[in-house]
């Protein structure tokens, strides 16, 4: 099989004008092709009076050997293989299953790799299935009504599952491809193999997850709901088991802390039983939302209401006078801004797209980079308590109600507090509350976009537009520690495996899940799996 690059075709050209490009790219006859496939798909909206779709494309043809001897473009390469490889297995004795701490991506992926490959992993999920947190998150969007343990954040998917469910990286790991097959068998869109920013949408990620925990059970695998891990066993600075709800004890010597970056009780329980623990930079800001019509016009100009490109997103960034860089980050077509509270007086906004990108507005993240000078603490745990501190101040100025404080872009670079909105309505629920958020806001962040708005506006016609809404307050870009693991995958206590976006080694669905396969690799690579053993 080839792969062939740089097939480009106008926005209004179809299939067949796909084949006749692919077949003048590889100077051959229809007769000569015997299959292809799309490998990646993107967008070229450079030119803005005329739009392109690019693609590679992996071809099987005739005379496959000739055509890569005589071609002298390197546009075309022979396909490497895309299976997903199993490690060999180990041979140390393992006594009991393999435990996962979290369903998030990490631990669904440690625990299905696992299961698959016979260990009949046990999982340990704090929260609870993903159709019962569903009710609850509905429920604390409509009425305030906060759930300790049922929320954005903790429950079966982990906290990308109320989101956009971008699977865009920025990793180069063929274990990518392995996620997102596994995906589609789940029931995810074919179209996110090969599209350059695919995402599924929270409304069909919450059968994703359900079908791929299915999956997991069926090959001999355990979850189970409402099971927060409250204490570690150590022995010789090696564990040997948890406990789960202060209760029970279930007996282990290879744990995945795949936990998320919320989980701030277990931040704290990990440290006390001597986890090796670094801060870790992260980030802090608001969530900004326009109209999508605007932004579609600004990035797509006359083609902005044709049927094939859909709601159109953007990546912006402005490094500040004050050494600050200013990002977007997460950005959701279509989508609204949601509350995403994990703790009991705290407000913390994200945002989501259903697979349909179809609402009205657009919204991003808006944040500016932090990093450990700025925690006021030494403490490992220091950036923890400093979004804490920023979170709780953002739910008194919202009203103490988990309603938002927000505040539209003119009065935010005039530096007054709103008093009434403009054209844009703010889809954040259950409410917001106009004020000033310099309020909750530190001072360098609050002079960071003061700055960048306008500039950002530059890049993106309407970005810095005085009705749009800023609305506070997003510190969960990303986990504020690293748990500190060797080339062994192993915590300092070992038998321990920190993964995933929690631990400090992923930041994203796809980053995650990939970590906790590598995790489950390690783990694999040094025990013998069930076969051989009798629990």
């Amino acid at each position: 099989m080839l792969r062939v690059a740089g097939i480009k075709i106008t926005i209004n050209q179809n299939e067949t004008d796909l084949k006749k490009a692919l077949l003048k790219k590889l100077n051959i006859s229809e007769a000569d092709l015997i299959d292809y496939r799309i490998y990646k798909e993107s967008v070229d909206a450079r030119k803005r009076d005329q739009l392109y779709f690019v693609y590679t494309i992996d071809v099987t043809i005739k005379n496959e050997d000739k055509i890569i001897k005589n071609s002298k473009s390197k546009d075309i390469t022979i396909t490497p293989s895309m299976d997903y490889k199993y490690v060999h297995k180990g041979n140390d004795k393992l006594t009991n299953p393999p435990i996962i701490i979290g369903s998030g991506p990490a631990g669904l992926f440690a625990a299905l790799i696992l299961a698959e490959m016979g260990y009949c992993p046990i999982v340990l999920e704090r929260g609870k299935d993903v159709e019962e947190r569903a009710k609850d998150v509905n429920q604390f969007w409509t009425t305030g009504n906060f759930i300790k343990d049922s929320n954005v954040q903790f429950g079966e998917g982990g906290a990308g599952t109320f989101s956009d469910g971008k699977l865009t990286t920025q990793i180069k790991d063929p274990r990518c491809r392995k996620v997102l097959e596994e995906f589609i068998e789940a029931g995810a869109p074919k179209e996110i193999l090969y599209s350059s920013k695919p995402h599924v949408g929270t409304d069909i990620l919450q059968y994703v997850v359900k079908n791929i925990r299915k999956k997991i059970i069926s090959l001999g695998g355990e979850v189970r709901f409402e099971s927060k891990v409250t204490d570690f066993i150590i022995e010789d600075e090696r564990i040997t088991g948890v406990k789960v709800n202060n209760e029970s004890i279930i007996k282990g010597e290879a744990v995945v802390l795949a936990i998320g970056h919320s989980a701030r009780d277990t931040f704290e329980m990990v440290y006390e039983n001597g986890l090796e623990i670094h801060q870790k930079p992260f980030s802090i800001g608001v969530r900004i939302e326009h109209p999508q019509k605007m932004i579609n016009e600004s990035q797509y100009g006359t083609f902005a209401s044709h049927p094939r490109l859909g709601a159109a997103d953007y990546k912006l960034v402005h490094h500040c006078k004050n050494e600050r860089s200013v990002y977007t980050f997460c950005m959701c077509p279509g989508g609204t801004v949601v509350a995403a509270a994990s703790e009991e007086g705290g407000v913390v906004t994200n945002g989501m797209s259903e697979h349909a990108r179809n609402k009205e507005n657009a919204n991003s993240a808006l944040l500016v980079g932090i990093g450990p000078e700025d925690f006021e603490s030494e403490h490992p745990l220091a950036g923890m308590y400093y979004q804490r501190k920023w979170e709780q101040s953002a739910f008194k100025e919202g009203g103490s109600n988990y309603c938002a404080p927000a505040q539209l872009v003119g009065d935010f670079l005039e530096g007054i507090p709103s008093t009434s909105l403009g054209k844009v309505n703010p889809s954040y629920t259950p409410g917001i509350n106009l004020t000033d958020l310099r309020n909750c806001l530190p001072t360098y962040v609050v002079e960071a976009f003061k700055e960048a708005l306008l500039e950002l506006d530059k890049r993106l016609n309407g970005f810095g537009m005085k009705d749009a809404i800023l609305t506070g307050i997003e510190t969960r870009s990303s986990s504020p520690i690293r748990i500190v693991r060797g080339i062994d995958l192993e915590s300092n206590i070992k038998g321990i495996y920190p993964s995933g976006e929690g631990a400090g080694y992923a930041g994203g669905i796809i980053s995650a899940a990939v970590d906790g396969i590598k995790v489950a690799e390690a783990i694999s690579e040094k025990y013998a799996s069930i076969e051989n053993l009798s629990f």
